[in-house]
């Protein structure tokens, strides 16, 4: 059987604490906004399962490939005895990395993070029987504060996909990933997979389906702000929006009100009012060029090696080594 741990570094308590925080902060801002990480309740994951195998959403499925075309290149290139993925999920994509890990014969430890202890739970189960030999340390943790928890037992590479780099702001970004530079030392890799800018036509079907499973998904997380904060939105009172922001490089996600309506949330103590047509933003998706990712991967402190795309550059798999200048040494 596989040796396995599992750190919890984020209680219960500690997400309902942070998701009063961001409500507060996000409703009572102009424009008003709610961070994409609340979407993932039980039946937010599931549609979003469901957004991965839609024909418009095209994402999971490329990034899938690139994976599976390179993932033995990632473990030659790296040596890796440890990959770290965070955010990992069902950790379905990551596999093929540990399977190229294993085959090359560095791969020895897999450190899977995620916020949702049953999610992590799960993967852990699964890969344990497929890997008993493969050491597991999974982290529940949110994942922009979890870099300094991760073992440091061997040399590692830290996956980070799906394109959930572009959920975050510019600032959030060079922040987060200089937080990741930091953590590693010179020779040890980042794993990156990320959108790229493509054609208006395409990205924004990938975020407005129609079947109209993204909009189900966008909705949910009124429903999470009314089962965990006891709030009263009617989801049905609020429209779907997918816009493309030519200037940004991104899908911006929006809640529209259909009327004007007061909310309440009792857990806040708070009263918030909606005009009609007023919009609640739920979820940026930045989309990069690759000499705009490329510069930031630098700023923050690596040399990108790799760069693979699909035949139709609609997204990346990078590979990047953590630089000298300003290494840690404390490992």
């Amino acid at each position: 059987m596989a040796d396995i741990a599992l750190d919890v570094h984020i209680s219960p308590e500690r997400l309902l604490d942070d998701l009063r925080s961001d409500v507060r902060l996000g409703m009572t801002a102009a424009p008003k906004w709610i961070s994409p990480k609340w979407f993932y309740d039980a039946r937010g994951s599931e549609l979003f399962e469901q957004i991965t195998e839609l024909p418009e959403y095209y994402p999971t499925r490329t990034e899938r490939a690139l994976i599976e075309a390179h993932a033995y290149d990632v473990a030659e290139r790296t040596d890796a005895a440890i990959l770290v993925e965070l955010g990992s999920g069902s950790s379905e994509k990551t596999r093929l990395l540990l399977n190229a890990g294993i085959k090359h014969g560095s791969l020895r430890k897999y450190v899977p993070q995620d916020v949702s202890p049953t999610a992590l739970e799960g993967a852990i189960e699964v890969i344990a029987r497929e890997h008993p030999g493969l050491e597991i340390h999974g982290i529940v943790s949110d994942f922009t504060d979890t870099l300094q928890n991760l073992p440091a037992d061997g040399s590692r590479t830290i996956a980070f996909l799906g394109g959930t780099l572009g959920n975050l702001i510019p600032e959030e970004r060079a922040l987060f990933l200089a937080d990741i530079a930091q953590a590693l030392i010179a020779g040890e890799f980042l794993l990156l997979g990320v959108g790229l800018v493509v054609e208006e036509s395409v990205v924004v079907p990938a975020y407005d389906d129609a079947a109209g499973v993204t909009a189900q998904f966008n909705a949910n997380v009124l429903s999470v702000l009314n089962e965990r904060l006891n709030a009263n939105f009617d989801p049905g009172q609020f429209e779907h929006v997918a816009l493309w922001n030519s200037d940004a490089e991104w899908i911006e996600m929006r809640l529209r009100a259909r009327t004007a309506q007061d909310i309440r949330i009792e857990d806040l103590d708070l009263d918030v009012h909606f005009d009609e047509g007023e919009e609640l933003r739920t979820e940026i998706s930045a989309k990069f060029r690759k000499e705009g990712i490329e510069a930031e991967l630098v700023d923050a402190g690596f040399r990108v090696d790799e760069f693979w795309t699909d035949p139709e550059s609609r997204f990346a798999l990078i590979l990047a080594s953590r630089t000298s200048l300003g290494q840690r040494d404390d490992r």
